[in-house]
Order: structure tokens, then sequence, then C-alpha cells
């Protein structure tokens, strides 16, 4: 186990408070598919609690398929219901690694006419970034190491796990 429930749940209100301070009036946050799911149904409730109240929609990007390893391009599965010209959006993602997909979704919306755009991740695993983007809110930074748990998975498996963890490779 790499971070328990008690303690997702202390950063998710930590940073919706952070967020809460920082952006006023008008907010959408446009939710990443699937791996998200948890984290951000977890983050929009902490910024109704913190004095938000954002609309929220959701966007599904591929980079991974069924297994492990980032296939090194993004394509846009579904796309959002919502228009964001002139609006100010939250994207809310459970990971940020190459950054592949972060800038991809950061770069759409803003050509779109969104306008701002901050992203709010669970994850930073700094170690595999290859593209040039920071997230404005970071839940924990980890290493390079695959985990799962919390809406994040391996092959489709182990998104509700109430904690996140590293999975331990096998030998056969």
């Amino acid at each position: 186990m790499l971070f328990d429930a008690a303690e997702i749940a202390r950063r998710v209100d930590a940073l919706a408070g952070e967020i809460a301070r920082d952006i006023r009036g008008d907010l959408l946050a446009v939710v990443i598919l699937k791996g998200s799911f948890v984290f951000a149904a977890d983050l929009i409730r902490a910024l109704e609690r913190a004095g938000l109240s954002p609309q929220v929609d959701f966007i599904t990007l591929a980079s991974y398929g069924a297994g492990s390893e980032s296939a090194g391009r993004v394509s846009l599965v579904r796309d959002l219901s919502e228009d964001v010209r002139g609006r100010t959006v939250l994207i809310v993602d459970d990971i940020v690694d190459t950054g592949r997909t972060l800038k991809f979704a950061r770069e759409e919306l803003l050509g779109r006419g969104a306008a701002a755009v901050r992203t709010c991740l669970l994850l930073d695993k700094r170690a595999k970034r290859n593209v040039a983007i920071e997230p404005d809110y970071v839940g924990f930074a980890i290493e390079d190491r695959f985990v799962v748990g919390y809406g994040l998975d391996l092959a489709h498996r182990y998104r509700g796990l109430p904690y996140i963890g590293v999975v331990v490779p096998t030998t056969p």
C-alpha cells in the first residue's frame, strides 16, 4: 500500500481548498475518464464543501489500452458535451507520467476557446515526464512504479480498491 483511504481523503480536501482559494466564479471540471472517476467524485464533493460548485463534464482519452505501458499517442475516444468557450476549466485526471495526455487535453481545451485551463492530478510521476508540462495541483508525487486502486487500473482491474497500491511483478 502506498496511500491509504484516510491519507487520500485528507489530501483531496486540501487540494479542494487550494483550488477554491485560486479559482472564483464559474468553473467547469473536465474529468478524464476512466481512471480519474473515483478521485473526481471525491474532489467535486470536496470543492462543494470548500465553496465552489463546479459544473462537471467528461472526456475519454486513450493512451494505454489494456496494458501497463503508454502507447505514445493520445486519441479522443469520447468528447465533451459542454462548450468551454470563455470558461475557466479544471482538468481532473488520475496520474501524469509522460505528460502527453495532460498536454493533449490542455491544448485541446485552449484550442476550443477556454479562457483558462488549470490541471489537477491525483498522482505525479515526474521520472517518466517527456513533455514540458507541469500540473497546477497535485495530490501526491510518486516514484516510477505502476500503481492501482482508487480508480487506477491494470488491464481494467483493481479500480475499486479504496487505497493506492504498488503492483509487484510476479515471476513465473
